[in-house]
């Protein structure tokens, strides 16, 4: 197999809701890719920021989609790929920015079968300093035909929105993305779902940089039981979308394919042992879902090292009394909570798997 002709067309989708003070950094890195056949559309979910005003000053050279009631993050994306008109399409967002070179390199790498294109990211803070890369190198992505990891666990390694590019014909099977469903979170449909069309390719290099801050949706303030939950419940439509387009081509997806999924599995023990009341599951319990936990580390795509760790981490939650439990989840889940021998332990061990 061998990388598209030159001059593809590429759309680039900015999608968008108040966050103008960063929209400029976001269009700016799309109008200045070395590649010249690709199109900037912005879209606004019905900011009530500056952004129209940033748009405006645009003019032509980028294609606006203002729209008047807010829907979210699956409705921008709907409405930015129905104006587009590239053979490849990459949804960013607002708050994060492509290098020059992305296209360029995504082109080079792109092969005929590919559905799915990602590459890591550039970790920065709101100054722009990088802190780290997303995902983290020694985490392998899964390349080619992911679809046995997919039927086998609801999930193979890939990356968010703004690291991603899909292919035309992939999108046109899968979209548009169910809006109700992927209110926040439309990168994971189209992630769980593009890569039954065709095959995904891998780039390790950074082709781009992801922003944290105070007001994005990954951060959660630190509310461990709501980010869990609401990581549960979108892991749960996910599922459900997979399985609809499974059948769709003939797959079928094993009922209890979340409880093979480390990081489902991780999320469900997190919700379960912080607000017990809440959790979305009846039935869980945290020795069960520790067990399940363990033995679905030990198969992951890893070190050694690295899935035993993550094995034991799920037993120990399993099996101390709550309040222990808690604080080892949250160590493991929010850098910030961490004491700091801990802090230098974590990069001593990350060091050493690199």
């Amino acid at each position: 197999m061998h990388s598209i002709q030159d001059h593809v067309p590429v759309s680039i989708v900015i999608a968008n809701y108040n966050y103008g003070r960063f929209l400029r950094r976001s269009i700016d890195s799309a109008l200045e890719q070395s590649y010249d056949n690709a199109e900037v559309i912005v879209v606004d979910d019905a900011s009530t920021d500056d952004t129209v005003d940033v748009i405006a000053s645009y003019g032509p050279r980028i294609k606006a989609c203002l729209r008047e009631v807010n829907g979210g993050h699956a409705a921008a994306f709907n409405t930015g790929f129905a104006s587009s008109h590239g053979r490849i399409v990459l949804f960013l967002d607002a708050d994060d920015y492509l290098y020059p070179n992305a296209v360029s390199d995504i082109i080079d790498a792109w092969e005929d079968n590919t559905a799915q294109l990602q590459f890591r990211l550039h970790v920065v803070d709101e100054q722009l300093h990088v802190k780290d890369v997303f995902p983290p190198p020694e985490l392998p992505f899964d390349s080619g035909d992911v679809t046995p990891k997919l039927l086998e666990k609801g999930r193979y390694q890939t990356t968010v929105t703004s690291g991603l590019a899909f292919g035309r014909s992939a999108l046109d099977k899968v979209m548009p993305v169910p809006e109700t469903r992927f209110r926040q979170g439309a990168d994971g449909y189209l992630a769980t779902v593009a890569p039954l069309h065709g095959d995904v390719t891998s780039i390790d290099d950074c082709l781009g940089a992801y922003r944290m801050h105070g007001a994005n949706h990954s951060v959660f303030a630190e509310k461990l039981g709501q980010r869990a939950r609401w990581r549960v419940q979108h892991d749960f439509h996910r599922l459900e979308a997979l399985a609809e387009q499974a059948a769709g081509i003939g797959l079928e997806v094993p009922p209890d394919v979340g409880l093979h999924d480390p990081v489902h599995l991780e999320e469900r023990l997190a919700s379960l042992c912080m607000d017990r009341r809440q959790h979305p599951v009846a039935g869980d319990s945290r020795l069960g879902l520790a067990a399940a936990g363990a033995f679905a580390s030990l198969r992951m795509n890893g070190s050694r090292r690295r899935r035993a760790m993550l094995a034991a981490w799920f037993v120990s939650v399993g099996v101390l009394p709550r309040r222990m439990a808690r604080t080892v989840l949250s160590w493991k889940l929010v850098a910030s909570s961490r004491p700091d021998f801990l802090l230098r332990l974590s990069k001593t061990i990350r060091h050493a798997m690199g």
